[in-house]
This record gives structure tokens, sequence and C-alpha cells, in this order.
């Protein structure tokens, strides 16, 4: 099988590319960056998806059998300073990868990957958030993914192309930056390593989020475009909800070393929802699918992610004794 990767420079492509590969597929990574991690075995050509023609060359070319459309413009705090980059990468990348389905009349399985941005603020009594709940995101990136959630679903329905929208919640793992997982171990091996003092810079340690593994969400993936409706929207995470502050308790514990908290308000969010969790009954329906990985693990590994990549050594993260 044929399978295009769009935005493969991200975070999520490399592991899923790997999960393709391991199952047999022939791989295409495509994006306007050169990858940063760990690119599989795979091909991979430099494109731009809001450059409409050079997108539908590649796909004409591939004609690809399965999509994972993961290209974009992924942060919240980007798109509040350039709200126009965000829609033309999003949205229009979209409309491109759909349209050129279109018109070379090729029906491949797209899965696009959405995001629980799309929700925004949800009560208490609605959580965890299920699939037909509003959706009133509060910021220019949720408002672009619920366009491109939309557009992948109007699509299926005018033109019979088989997508499939996952709404992803908050993914990390090793490799990750600029989330607070990433953010909250970087800082954490540079205190060890004496690059700055005992003292760890945080914003809200009190939001808390449904975290899930990157590895167990590429399986989802998989699993997503062998066993899901196409048309379909689903939600996939975990199902355990963590505060900032477990997760720092986490990150003590398994380096049993000291620190201070100190809030530095430059790193509050001024729109942030308190909790992001999801249902993932529909999906789990589907596809018998679930969690594997602790967050204990994912954190583990991301310290040692970062102490390699500060120092270049592979001595454990977890091996410091204060």
């Amino acid at each position: 099988m044929k399978v295009m990767i769009t935005g493969a420079a991200g975070f999520i492509a490399p592991f899923l590319a790997k999960q393709c590969i391991a199952s047999g597929c022939s791989v295409l990574g495509i994006d306007h960056r050169e990858p940063q991690n760990s690119w599989p075995d795979a091909a991979f050509e430099h494109c731009n998806v809001r450059d409409g023609a050079r997108f539908s060359e590649l796909i004409a070319k591939f004609t690809p059998e399965r999509v994972f459309h993961l290209a974009a413009q992924s942060y919240p705090t980007v798109s509040l300073a350039r709200p126009q980059e965000t829609f033309e990468s999003n949205v229009g990348g979209t409309i491109n990868l759909f349209e050129s389905l279109r018109t070379l009349k090729l029906m491949p399985t797209v899965v696009v990957a959405c995001s629980s941005a799309e929700y925004g603020l949800v009560a208490s009594k609605d959580l965890p958030v299920r699939e037909t709940h509003s959706l009133l995101p509060l910021h220019p990136y949720g408002v672009s993914k619920v366009a491109q959630d939309l557009l992948a679903a109007q699509y299926y329905a005018n033109y019979k192309i088989p997508a499939i929208r996952i709404r992803i919640f908050n993914t990390t793992g090793p490799g990750k930056t600029d989330d607070v997982c990433s953010d909250l171990t970087k800082r954490a091996i540079e205190i060890i390593l004496g690059i700055r003092p005992p003292v760890m810079k945080v914003g809200n340690t009190t939001t808390r989020r449904a975290i899930i593994d990157v590895r167990d969400q590429v399986r989802g993936l998989w699993l997503a475009a062998e066993h899901c409706i196409a048309g379909e929207v689903y939600n996939l995470g975990a199902d355990r909800i963590y505060s900032v502050q477990e997760i720092i308790e986490e990150i003590r514990s398994q380096l049993r070393a000291d620190f201070e908290l100190e809030q530095e308000p430059s790193l509050v969010r001024a729109c942030d929802e308190p909790v992001i969790a999801g249902d993932m009954t529909k999906f789990r329906t589907c596809c018998s699918w679930k969690p594997e990985i602790p967050l204990g693990t994912t954190v583990h590994d991301m310290l040692e992610w970062w102490r390699i990549r500060l120092t270049g050594s592979r001595q454990s993260a977890s091996s410091h004794k204060a």
C-alpha cells in the first residue's frame, strides 16, 4: 500500500511513518521543512501544502492509497500572532489536498488530524467531551481546525472522498518540543546539568489534560484508517487526566531531585482551557484500541531524549541522585 504523510517534519509523522513501514507500506512524506527528528526509511519530498500546483503534482505522481494529513500550523499562541498564516496552512492546505484528489479522480482513504482545540471551553458537566458537543474554539488555531474538520466532511458528502476526521487530544513523547511536558522535562534536565538554577519556571499548574503518548497515538491513527467509517468524526486521546502539578511531581520522582517552582507570567496563556479531556467510546468501539504507555514511561523517555540532546550522553536521566 502507498501511504502519503503530510507534515513529515512535524512531531507525530516520523512515528507514524515507522508504523506504516512496519505494516509493509511504501511511504512518501512531504513538508516544506527538512525533518528534524529521525525520518525513517521512507521517501521525502519538499512541498508546502499551500503550494497547490506542487502538492497536486506529487499526489499525481505517487497516487497514494492512503493519506494521513498532519500538515498544520499547530500552535495556538502562534495563531494569535499570525492568524493569516495559520489559515493559509491549515485551511488552504486542506482544500489543496482535497481539490487535488477530486480533480485527479483519486479516492484514497484520508485520515485528517483534527484537534480537541475545536471544542474550546467545556463545562464540567460535559466532560469528557463527546464528538457531538458544540465547537466553540478559543483561538484562530482552533477555528482553523474546525474549518479543516468540516471541509473533510464536505468533501466526503459531495464527492465521496473517504475522509475520516480524528480529533486528536494532547499528545506528547520523546522528540516533542513546545508543549507543557516537553518544556518541563527540558527545564528539569537543564537544572540537573547546571545550565539553569534549581528553579522551575511554570505557568498555570492547575490546568488538567488527558495526555497520550505519541506511540499510542500513531497506533490509533493507523487503526482509524483500517476500521473507522468514512465521513465520521472520532475523538482520539488518553483517558487519564493529569494536572501540570502532577507532571512536575512525576519529574521530581524520576530525577530524585528538588527544585523550587516560580510562576512566570509570560507562560500563562490568556485563553487556556482549564480541562481538556475527551470521551473515546466511539473510537474504541470501532477500533478496539486503548492507550498502553503510562505517563511515567513517557516522562522517562522525554527526560532521556532531552539529556541526549543537551549533552550527547546516553546516561539515564532517572539515574540522577540529588
